[in-house]
């Protein structure tokens, strides 16, 4: 079978390892020639290396997404290399893991005002940028798709307050963004992924005291995780969707969209579906019980869960 992907050119940000690698690595594998970026070139090289192995060409760029010069430079790049053809850009750099594991359990006025510029420069203020000169490249050849990596965290607090506000903007941009680029053909859209065992995540829970409650509660959550690969098949499914511009602007859960294309992980393993009714009731102690009796198959529409966060 003919690669799906093969002759276009992709970019992925923040890609040395977790979620970001996972999406090379499938794009990659789909035929595509793909721009990698972090802030280590030797890490950076050793998972350029694995990602040209399946299949595609890998191109590693040492990339601070915080300077705005290393941005223009990378875009430069890929301009001049590729002759102005970008097919695929893909927003997940995020630099604010350690940070957020440092300052666990804090509210927000007892962490550094510098707390908010770890989360959201590189996590917000650089997808922006890159999506600006993505566009430049894009607009003129009517065709395109940005993916910006979010998460739950856009629609309910989970860990603090930078992180919450920073994941609901990426909801936004990709919103906005939608707007003005759909006469040009080109496609931005909100990505949700599941619960990803990423090897901080991993590290993570080994440090964890387990009788601490919300360790507990962190081991359920990924107790069946995503591997971090599966984003990166639900990015090529939608970059080969004739009909992708109806779902341009929206929030994307990786979990409907294995459903949606009938993806399974690559372990093999079924996607566990977040909007579930069953797997919901399984986070609330006093309703566990009834999961049980509850259907796999019932979701739980998407409008009903942006109630919870209502600002009406």
């Amino acid at each position: 079978m003919a690669a799906p992907l093969y002759g276009q050119v992709c970019l992925v940000t923040g890609a040395s390892r977790g979620i970001g690698k996972g999406i090379a690595l499938q794009l990659s594998e789909a035929g595509a020639t793909v721009y990698i970026t972090g802030r280590r070139k030797e890490t950076l090289d050793q998972t350029a290396q694995e990602v040209q192995s399946r299949g595609g060409k890998c191109i590693p760029v040492v990339c601070d997404s915080t300077k705005d010069e290393d941005i223009k430079l990378l875009f430069d790049r890929v301009r001049r290399e590729q002759k102005g053809r970008l097919d695929i850009l893909v927003n997940n750099a995020f630099a604010a893991v350690q940070t957020i594991i440092k300052n666990q359990k804090k509210p927000f006025w007892e962490c550094p005002p510098s707390y908010w510029d770890d989360v959201n420069n590189t996590g917000l203020r650089g997808h922006y940028i890159c999506s600006v000169y993505a566009a430049q490249m894009m607009v003129p050849a009517q065709r395109g798709l940005i993916v910006v990596i979010s998460s739950f965290g856009g629609l309910m607090y989970i860990s603090n307050v930078p992180y919450g506000v920073g994941k609901e903007a990426c909801d936004r941009l990709a919103a906005d963004c939608a707007i003005e680029l759909r006469k040009h053909g080109v496609a931005y859209v909100s990505l949700w992924p599941g619960a990803v065992l990423t090897e901080t995540v991993e590290e993570y829970l080994t440090q964890m005291d387990p009788s601490d409650p919300q360790s507990k509660q962190f081991r359920k959550v990924f107790s069946q995780p995503e591997t971090a690969e599966l984003s990166g098949k639900c990015i090529v499914s939608l970059a080969t969707d004739r009909n992708l511009m109806k779902v341009s602007g929206k929030v994307l859960l990786t979990c409907e969209l294995a459903s949606r294309y009938k993806l399974q992980d690559v372990n093999g393993q079924t996607v566990v579906q977040a909007t579930s009714l069953q797997n919901l009731l399984s986070f609330f102690p006093s309703l566990a019980w009834l999961s049980r009796f509850i259907p796999g198959f019932i979701r739980v529409p998407k409008w009903i869960l942006t109630l919870s966060a209502s600002k009406f």
